[in-house]
């Protein structure tokens, strides 16, 4: 009999049929897809929120590394804690200090990236139906993890202070009238990625008590709140409020390569999580979290964070100059005092999909507004980051954006389109208009 192998003269997907239902819902990142392109060295990338460690003391840290490896290599190179080691969940508690926050090491979990905290809380409190709460917009790797569990995403009204507490209330109010289970609220309260909105103190306690009301399980995703570069961090909401489930990351405030971040939980929420991590990967990556608490016990830490604010503050700030001397007329955008991410609103009947490969064509990449809801929305914006290039070079980005939006104005009023674009902005952040 003769063996059958598999054909490779054809892109069919033999297997299309065997896939689980819900990898329907698994979509390709737009800012993942952007990457190859945003790599070349002629495009001036404003798409990706890649971080800036050039300004780490890499000496120190391989010196130390290597001391760490040649004084303990035989742990830190095995199979550790599914929960994650306690010495880095006692400093992680320190950190978290900063911000208003008292822990306890053991309600702790090590994730591989807060990416991965955040898949394993969908996993343990989702079923295919149930609904998740996002701010209007969201974060698109948290939209991607909602609906991978097949949960159905609603956005809930946002304003330039963050979600708006009574659009939550009548939100809710009309998916439990229409029998719709709500899991949780997920929110970026701090320098949100993507509209860099920070929610005040005050909206903070206002969303808060909403939930309480409501019976609404708070997420709160955390990955920028050190990096204020205006003022002291906001307090977390989790600061008021231990049902609140915290996500954080060392990937914004050391080094994203080592995947280290953490998912503060109350301690039967840390139990199912643990379990869920246990079956996804047996541990979090240990020589990681050794490689960071080492960093945390023999650096400046604290100091070096301050360093990362000074340099993102002036990229920033030659966004917004950038912006406000080159944008055309009927453009908005946010004012963020911390993060790394600039909201663009552009005016009716642009769509900044559409416009993304004449974008490229004129050597700036971004990232389009529909990515970052689930419904359609956000066809007149994009995001723009400041936080990998030198100021220099964001404003040559911010140019080049510039002249793209106006070459697409005047083709609109060529063609006589006065009509908003296909999915137009109903709901998000206000901001100035220049």
């Amino acid at each position: 009999m003769t063996a059958q192998f598999p054909r490779h003269d054809t892109r069919l997907d033999r297997f299309v049929d065997r896939y689980a239902a819900r990898t329907h819902g698994m979509k390709v990142s737009a800012v993942r897809a952007l990457f190859a392109v945003a790599n070349r060295p002629e495009i001036v990338s404003l798409a990706g929120g890649m971080p800036n460690i050039k300004d780490l003391p890499l000496g120190d840290i391989a010196s130390n590394m290597a001391s760490m490896i040649a004084s303990n290599g035989m742990q830190v190179m095995q199979y550790g804690s599914g929960q994650g080691e306690p010495r880095i969940r006692e400093q992680i508690c320190d950190v978290m200090a900063l911000e208003g926050i008292s822990a306890h090491p053991d309600d702790v979990m090590i994730s591989a990236g807060s990416q991965q905290g955040l898949d394993l809380v969908t996993r343990i409190f989702c079923d295919p139906g149930d609904v998740v709460l996002a701010e209007s917009p969201s974060y698109v790797g948290a939209i991607g993890t909602f609906l991978s569990y097949q949960a159905e995403v609603v956005h809930v009204p946002s304003d330039e202070s963050g979600i708006d507490p009574q659009a939550l209330r009548e939100t809710v109010g009309r998916l439990q009238a229409e029998n719709k289970r709500i899991k949780f609220l997920y929110t970026i309260p701090n320098y949100s990625n993507p509209s860099g909105i920070t929610q005040p103190w005050e909206r903070r306690l206002e969303v808060l008590e909403a939930c309480r009301e409501l019976g609404i399980l708070v997420v709160e995703d955390n990955p920028y709140g050190l990096l204020s570069l205006d003022a002291e961090p906001v307090p977390a909401m989790r600061s008021v409020d231990e049902d609140v489930i915290y996500l954080g990351s060392f990937s914004k405030t050391f080094a994203p390569g080592f995947r280290v971040g953490w998912v503060l939980a109350p301690h039967a929420v840390r139990e199912k999580l643990v379990l869920a991590q246990e079956s996804a990967t047996l541990c979090p990556p240990v020589f990681s979290q050794f490689a960071i608490s080492n960093y945390l016990e023999n650096s400046d830490w604290e100091g070096q964070i301050a360093l990362f604010r000074d340099m993102y503050r002036v990229r920033r700030d030659a966004m917004l100059k950038a912006l406000a001397d080159h944008m055309p007329s009927g453009t908005s955008w946010t004012h963020p005092i911390g993060g790394f991410f600039v909201w663009v609103t552009l005016p009716a009947g642009i769509d900044t999909q559409a416009m993304l490969p004449r974008g490229v064509d004129a050597r700036v990449a971004f990232v389009p507004g529909a990515a970052f809801y689930a419904d359609g929305q956000g066809a007149r914006n994009a995001r723009l980051s400041y936080c990998f290039p030198p100021a220099d070079r964001i404003v040559t980005g911010v140019e080049r954006f510039a002249d793209v939006v106006r070459n697409e104005l005047d083709m609109l009023n060529i063609f006589g389109v006065t009509a908003p674009a296909k999915h137009p902005q109903t709901s998000g952040p206000g901001a100035d208009i220049y």
